[in-house]
């Protein structure tokens, strides 16, 4: 067991808390509207939806309006991914104009479209290319510079330990590491032994973050305690779910549980989501992408089976939030 640590975790010069909890960048998940509620809701680091560095070059509305950070998200970090090198320095460049605290490199997405073409986890396959574009990206920023990775790229190149050391040496700043290969995608339990063998390398002195499978707070405590890290990334629990964060902060701080929120706090964390998520994309898209996290929002609601099909059918802004109104008087007021 590792003794409880109190000290702060830097990255770069920025100070967070003695083990901090990290909102993973996840494409069409980590937008602002989405964000706002996760740092409400206790993450101490906000990172972006992941970025093309050529659609930010070529000035692609999707990329550009990833670009979008607001004060109250303080620490953030704009990911960045691509295999080309002036690509990616150009990219650097153009979301350092935004004043983010951190850039981070993209090099775990295992998506076909991003690795096949050497990006995202793709680079997992070249490691001198890996250390050397870091490197280039290092000397084109003042801000510091994270990397978030895999394992390695299959069961035969998990050589996670050594490249995160080289990437120490050119520069980078922490190291988030999801426990599992790029061909493992999402499958399978992710492997947090490597994770602490990075962590514990004693040539590292930058914060190593795990992530892969918390999903829960007991989880969160069993890991912190058995593999050393200096904090968590959190993805997937999160969606539909950002108390999570303050769940496991309570859980790993005071040792209980917080009660699951009730349906009228969820129904409000939703009316605010969907409201953000349609100010900021527009209507149809707003809609669209927040459908994703109506499952875990309503999880465990019995008889809502004929809501959640409309939830993630309506197409119009009026109707859905007539909708919400609706689940309110059903569940609610037959509650008193």
């Amino acid at each position: 067991m590792h003794s409880k640590s109190t000290f702060l975790v830097y990255i770069g010069d920025i100070k967070l808390t003695e083990f901090p909890l990290l909102l993973a960048p996840m494409e069409d998940v980590s937008d602002p509207p989405f964000r706002a509620l996760c740092k409400k809701h206790g993450a101490d680091v906000m990172y972006t939806e992941f970025i093309s560095s050529e659609g930010l070059i070529r000035d692609a509305v999707k990329s550009v309006q990833k670009l979008d950070i607001f004060e109250y998200e303080r620490p953030v970090g704009i990911q960045i991914f691509g295999s080309e090198i002036n690509s990616m320095i150009k990219a650097t460049q153009l979301c350092e104009e935004v004043h983010p605290d951190i850039i981070d490199i993209n090099y775990g997405c295992p998506v076909k479209k991003v690795a096949c073409k050497g990006a995202g986890a793709g680079i997992l396959q070249d490691i001198p290319k890996m250390v050397s574009l870091t490197k280039e990206i290092v000397n084109a920023t003042s801000l510091p510079v994270t990397v978030k990775t895999r394992l390695g790229w299959d069961d035969s190149s998990k050589y996670i330990v050594e490249v995160a050391e080289r990437l120490q040496d050119v520069g980078i700043k922490a190291i988030s590491i999801h426990g599992r290969t790029r061909a493992q995608m999402y499958k399978g339990e992710a492997d947090w032994s490597l994770i602490a063998e990075v962590k514990n390398n004693p040539r590292m002195h930058i914060p190593v973050f795990g992530n892969g499978d918390i999903d829960s707070p007991q989880k969160a405590l069993e890991y912190k305690n058995r593999f050393g890290v200096d904090g968590l990334m959190i993805g997937r629990a999160s969606i539909g779910n950002p108390w999570f964060f303050n769940e496991v902060k309570t859980y790993l701080n005071e040792g209980f549980i917080i009660p699951e929120p009730s349906l009228q706090e969820k129904l409000d964390v939703v009316r605010e989501h969907l409201d953000f998520s349609i100010r900021w994309k527009g209507e149809r898209l707003g809609l669209l992408e927040m459908r994703r996290h109506y499952a875990r929002y309503f999880k465990g609601i019995q008889d809502f089976k004929k809501y959640r099909t409309q939830l993630v059918t309506i197409e119009n802004k009026e109707e859905l939030f007539s909708l919400l109104n609706t689940i309110e008087e059903q569940f609610l007021i037959y509650q008193e």
